[in-house]
């Protein structure tokens, strides 16, 4: 079984990012960037399952620029077999990211394709779920626990998830998506002897127009702002002057 792991390069989740004077986006100039922390799971979730037998091969997958080789290196330290990267300047929006993957699925037919629920940068939470509709093929999202069994000789993945009233556990006939959730796994520790094993390993590098697909950004973005800054708080010498204040100030009471 071959499974494909989407990636994506961001801003490191301990970075406290700042907003450009004229509030066209994010400042990420001279800022720490790192792989995004669900799909770090996703790498993790797919290495785990080759090491258990049930995969073959392991493809990690990123579309952005060229510094986007920094986090498939990361990924292929981790334990995935080798890297493609879509290379490309244009400002990548869900939609693209998903035509761009599903082109990529034609191309290396994986069993599996595995990503973040989200990304920590836009938060969007629709690449997954886009891929699975353009690929016409099953979803599970927010998986908290993947196993595989073989049924009438079909392999299926039975994936557990969380859900707003509890638990629910869905059974998906391959090939299929998959997006992970925290609960998932805790990723390894990547150590230096992997780092360097990674560097051997291949890397393929392709463009959008390659493999006939326009990235042309759909939205656009109007302003972005920082959340308005909370007043400080205020101590009270009791409870009579705490719900006093509830009543009069805060008006919640």
């Amino acid at each position: 079984m071959k499974i494909l792991v989407a990636i994506k390069r961001v801003v490191d989740y301990n970075v406290k990012v700042r907003v450009k004077s004229d509030g066209t986006g994010v400042d990420v100039a001279n800022v720490k960037m790192s792989m995004n922390p669900f799909d770090e799971i996703a790498v993790e979730e797919a290495v785990r399952m080759k090491e258990q037998g049930f995969a073959s091969e392991v493809v990690a997958v990123s579309c952005g620029e060229a510094q986007c080789q920094e986090v498939l290196r990361t990924a292929m330290a981790i334990g995935a077999d080798r890297g493609v990267l879509v290379e490309t300047a244009d400002e990548l929006q869900p939609l693209a990211v998903a035509k761009l993957l599903r082109a990529l699925v034609d191309k290396e037919q994986p069993q599996l394709v595995i990503l973040g629920k989200q990304a920590i940068d836009g938060d969007f939470n629709q690449t997954g779920q886009m891929l699975a509709a353009l690929a016409g093929l099953p979803q599970a999202t927010f998986a908290s626990r993947v196993t595989f069994s073989e049924v009438n000789g079909q392999m299926r993945a039975t994936v557990a998830r969380e859900i707003d009233g509890g638990a629910e556990t869905l059974s998906l006939k391959l090939p299929a998506v998959v997006t992970t959730d925290l609960r998932l796994n805790e990723p390894r520790y990547v150590t230096l002897p992997n780092i360097m094993k990674a560097k051997k390993k291949p890397l393929e590098i392709t463009r959008p127009q390659d493999l006939g697909v326009d990235v042309t950004p759909r939205l656009k973005t109007l302003k972005v702002s920082e959340p308005p800054r909370r007043s400080a708080g205020v101590l009270v010498p009791d409870a009579k002057a705490l719900v006093e204040k509830l009543k009069s100030e805060a008006k919640v009471l």
